[in-house]
C-alpha cells in the first residue's frame, strides 16, 4: 500500500506540472493568434538603407493646424435650369381643376434652351420669394446666353433677360390692381 500512495503523489506532481505547462502554452498561443493592429505597429524599412550616416529631419513648417479660410458664402451649389423639371406640372384647386395660366408681360423673355413662359414665371416667383439678392435677370450678353447658356447663366437670378421697368409700367400695374380690387369689392358686396 505504501507504494500506491507514493505513486499517487508522483502522479499529482506530474499532473500539476502538466497543467502549468498547458496554461503557458494557451497563453502564448492566444497571443500568437491575435492579429496586430497595423495602425499601432511602427513602419519597418523594406529596402536597404542608401544612407550610411544618420539623417537629421529639418521641419520648415510650424506644427500648428491652420483653419480653412472660407471665401464667400458656403452654400450648396444650385442646379441650372431646375425649373424645367416642373414644366408639365400645373397648380390646381381642392377639386382638381387647374388654375388658368398667367400671362407675363411681353418684355419678359426667357433665357435658356426650350424655356417656356410658365417655366419663366416659376423662376421669377421663386427668385422673388426666396432670393436675398435683388432680382435683375440675367446680366450677361444676349449672344453669350443664347450660344452657351450653361456657362453664362447666373443661378441666383431667374431665367429671363435683364429688362428695365419704367415708371409708366409701375403706374399701369397699379391701375390694374385698383381695378381688380374694385371688382372684388363689388363681388363681395353682392
Amino acid at each position: 500500500m505504501n507504494l500506491n500512495i507514493d505513486k499517487k503523489r508522483n502522479d499529482y506532481a506530474s499532473l500539476s506540472s502538466k497543467l502549468n505547462s498547458t496554461k503557458n502554452l494557451d497563453f502564448t498561443t492566444y497571443y500568437k493568434n491575435i492579429r496586430s493592429d497595423a495602425s499601432l505597429v511602427p513602419p519597418i524599412r523594406q529596402t536597404a538603407s542608401i544612407f550610411k550616416q544618420p539623417v537629421t529631419v529639418v521641419k520648415t513648417q510650424e506644427g500648428k493646424v491652420k483653419s480653412e479660410l472660407k471665401h464667400g458664402s458656403q452654400e450648396k451649389p444650385k442646379q441650372l435650369f431646375w425649373e424645367k423639371r416642373l414644366e408639365n406640372f400645373h397648380a390646381c384647386d381642392s377639386e382638381g381643376t387647374e388654375f388658368t395660366l398667367i400671362d407675363l408681360p411681353k418684355q419678359l423673355k426667357p433665357v435658356g434652351p426650350h424655356v417656356k413662359d410658365q417655366t419663366l414665371f416659376q423662376s421669377v416667383a421663386t427668385a422673388l420669394h426666396s432670393s436675398m439678392h435683388p432680382v435683375t435677370g440675367q446680366m450677361s450678353a444676349k449672344t453669350a446666353l443664347s450660344n452657351n447658356p450653361g456657362v453664362f447663366v447666373n443661378p441666383d437670378q431667374p431665367l429671363l433677360y435683364a429688362c428695365s421697368i419704367t415708371e409708366d409700367d409701375i403706374r399701369k400695374q397699379e391701375d390694374r390692381v385698383q381695378l381688380a380690387r374694385k371688382k372684388l369689392q363689388e363681388a363681395l358686396a353682392n
